[in-house]
């Protein structure tokens, strides 16, 4: 059998899209594949071969058109991809019987056209692809060996390399036929005299993504982690490596992220085996996985570690055994043994080493969750599992999801590090007189000036509030922040902020409205006080407008309070329960050398002192008020509030809104309503903008008004975009263009 060196196949391809360093980063389908054989031992070269593929869309760029000469008559007669790797496989096991060979290795100028263009089309179409397509030799990469001072890897090109060994290019016209010829008398000329280059460096792809165990002490390269947005939430690890065929994902690099609640939510952190292919799968940003579209971006190798490393030797026993389908069981009765569990999964999924497949998540003090993972030595043994979802055992349905070694480990980690619930005595009981409204509510008014945050995480605090409004906490009111709770005393999701005027919570409204916070997008809306007043008092606020708190209505009995701890056995006046923060006693400000600006009584931690709220007439009632501008939250003012505090002259600047931006602003109205803002930036492409120059408005639903405001840096230039793209269609339709006074 001859060697991989002795035998070349000299390959070429492309798309109906882009080509060249963008080939793939499309998702369109190959059009065309020219190849040769190169006897490297004989110095013989065998026909050359170029087909035509015809595509499942028969649509052509103009990109393409001009790069290869191609048509779409001059696919008429074309055949599809699968018949053409037949026609390829034939030929080159035929001429290879007739040079007295038996094996070869692909040859290419980049790993472009097998990585992101071949393996992806062929997983999407469900093609068996040869083995040859799973190693290759790159060109660049051999040339770069044999010639260190030609340049680094990622610039060489053909006509370089040619031109660096002194040799002419050939002068054919047919594209696919001159980059065969050149590739070939390049590989010829580095391989004889002078350089005698010896091909040593042999890539490869993987055949199936390896599941594995990641440690927390493990050391994980940034440059290798991304992070994939959109996935469905039943995807599996599999799933998210036949997304990216063609690039080598790390042993175990697969991590499903969890929400608060241990669901998925469609996010994962994949980790690749070196920056290379990290840097190819970044060029896969909003391919698609089936109907969805998925947003890659890049991560770090602390975030990797922080949602698939794991420390337990329980958790490494059991992901021990490799090549295992994991499947999650959600739902189980808490009585549920190992053998209830295997009963319930059957003969026809029976379950690696019995017993020893099933792991029990457990909190620390060893009572179960309800969750279990299992485990499987075959695909056929884990579908017949999924077949029991939703099935009954004991009286409880169970959830049976496929799973990951990565969400093993976050899974485990999530519940051992819950701390328990420590017992405390009953606290005391306090009357307390009926107020109609709690004097640290504000007076009502129909000013605007409130914002409502819908949708908040249920671990939010306070300081993920402050950060998600970022530079816009320099305009909140002192004790402007109201977190609205339920009848048990937990947060509902929403919040109310009262800002220093309605044009700031305007602002904040078109600014921050579904923004992202802890995996969540959060609703802002603008709002008068007199609404947040009434909410906060157990009305309610939506689309078909006001309905009064209950307790408005008579015959209601009146509310106690409570003390969250223990208090000293007297009688608390109205005055020191409604205090605005709600504790007992403020504390006076103390001196600091951070600026003058934090002139302000802050709170400091200590047992607070709430209304008991758990009446049968109150759906909601307000947390404590804060401030943003405390000590407390602030050790060293952030960003831009840092820059306002600094410049401030005296503390009663503090109050003194931030000057906004110079330049001039253009109104967009008859936007499409899935306008973003990088669609914006695109229309007016050549005037150097800003993403935050760009404001897409929103309507009091949430939804996209169709109209944006985009800030130019000086009037002149404001009026030149104004007359140069008032004629241009913005996605198919036309929009208006307005200089704002």
């Amino acid at each position: 059998m001859a060697s991989h060196s002795d035998t070349l196949v000299v390959f070429f391809g492309a798309t109906a899209g882009a080509n060249g360093g963008k080939l793939g980063s499309d998702e369109r389908e190959i059009i065309l594949l020219v190849w040769q054989i190169v006897d490297l031992h004989e110095k013989k070269v065998g026909k050359l071969h170029r087909c035509l593929v015809k595509p499942d869309t028969l649509e052509l760029t103009d990109e393409c058109k001009e790069e290869t000469g191609l048509d779409l008559d001059d696919f008429l007669q074309a055949e599809p991809l699968d018949k053409i790797l037949q026609q390829f496989q034939q030929t080159v096991l035929s001429e290879l019987k007739a040079l007295g060979r038996t094996s070869y290795t692909l040859c290419i100028n980049s790993p472009l056209i097998i990585r992101q263009a071949l393996h992806p089309e062929a997983s999407k179409k469900n093609l068996v692809l040869p083995e040859c397509f799973f190693s290759f030799v790159d060109l660049r990469k051999e040339f770069h060996k044999c010639c260190p001072n030609a340049g680094p890897v990622q610039k060489l090109s053909l006509p370089s390399m040619l031109e660096y060994v002194g040799l002419p290019p050939v002068s054919e016209q047919v594209t696919g036929v001159r980059e065969v010829r050149n590739m070939v008398q390049l590989m010829l000329h580095i391989l004889a005299e002078p350089y005698n280059h010896n091909i040593s460096c042999f890539e490869t792809v993987k055949y199936k993504f390896e599941s594995g165990t990641c440690s927390k002490t493990e050391p994980v390269d940034s440059e290798t982690v991304i992070r994939a947005r959109g996935l469905p939430w039943q995807s599996s690890d599999q799933d998210i490596a036949r997304f990216f065929k063609g690039l080598n994902i790390a042993k175990g690099g697969v991590a499903l992220c969890l929400n608060a609640q241990g669901r998925r939510n469609g996010e994962a952190l994949v980790r690749f085996i070196n920056p290379e292919h990290r840097d190819l799968a970044l060029e896969r940003h909003k391919h698609h996985m089936g109907s969805r579209y998925i947003e890659v971006y890049k991560a770090t190798g602390e975030e990797f570690l922080k949602i698939a490393g794991g420390t337990s030797n329980e958790v490494a026993q059991f992901l021990s055994k490799e090549n295992q389908v994991i499947i999650r069981m959600r739902g189980l009765p808490f009585t549920a043994t190992p053998q209830d569990v295997l009963a319930f999964l059957g003969p026809e999924s029976p379950v690696t080493d019995a017993t020893e497949g099933l792991l029990f998540v457990k909190y620390p003090d060893g009572r179960p969750t309800g969750d279990a993972f299992v485990l499987f030595s075959c695909e056929e043994y884990a579908q017949n599992a999924l077949k029991k979802h939703k099935q009954i055992l004991g009286k409880r349905y169970i959830e049976l999801f496929r799973s990951t070694a990565a969400e093993v480990q976050q899974v485990l980690n999530r519940y051992m590090s819950t701390p328990l619930i420590s017992t405390l005595p009953p606290p005391p009981i306090v009357p307390v007189p009926v107020l109609a409204t709690p004097p640290f509510l504000p007076t009502s008014s129909n000013t605007r000036d409130c914002v409502r945050l819908r949708g908040l995480p249920y671990t939010a605090a306070i300081e993920d509030i402050l950060e998600f409004m970022g530079e816009h906490t320099i305009d909140i009111k002192p004790h402007g922040v109201h977190m609205v709770l339920n009848q048990q005393g937990r947060p509902s999701g929403d919040a109310f902020i009262q800002m220093k005027s309605s044009d700031k919570a305007f602002m904040v409204a078109q600014k921050c409205h579904k923004k992202t916070m802890k995996d969540r997008y959060v609703e802002v809306f603008q709002c008068s006080t007199e609404e947040m007043s009434i909410v906060l008092m157990g009305g309610t606020l939506n689309r078909s407008g006001l309905s009064p708190p209950p307790c408005k209505l008579p015959c209601l009995s009146p509310p106690t309070a409570y003390a969250a701890f223990p208090a000293p056995a007297a009688v608390l006046s109205e005055a020191a329960l409604y205090q605005p923060p709600l504790l007992a006693t403020p504390r006076p400000p103390q001196p600091t050398t951070h600026s003058p600006a934090h002139t302000l009584a802050y709170y400091p931690p200590q047992p607070h002192l709430y209304m008991n709220m758990n009446m049968n007439y109150t759906a909601y009632y307000p947390s404590p008020p804060v401030s943003p501008s405390t000590v407390s939250y602030f050790a060293a003012p952030p960003g831009a509030v840092a820059a306002a505090v600094a410049a401030q002259p005296h503390p009663a600047a503090a109050a003194s809104p931030m000057l906004p931006q110079h330049g001039a602003l253009v109104r967009m109205q008859g936007l499409p309503y899935n306008t973003g803002v990088k669609d914006i930036l695109s229309f007016f492409q050549g005037y150097q903008l800003q993403p935050d120059a760009v404001l897409v408005l929103y309507n009091l639903s949430g939804q996209c008004s169709g109209e944006a405001l985009v800030t130019f840096p000086s009037e002149k230039v404001a009026r030149q975009a104004v007359a140069e793209r008032s004629n241009y269609p913005f996605c198919g339709q036309q929009v208006c263009l307005t200089l704002c006074n």
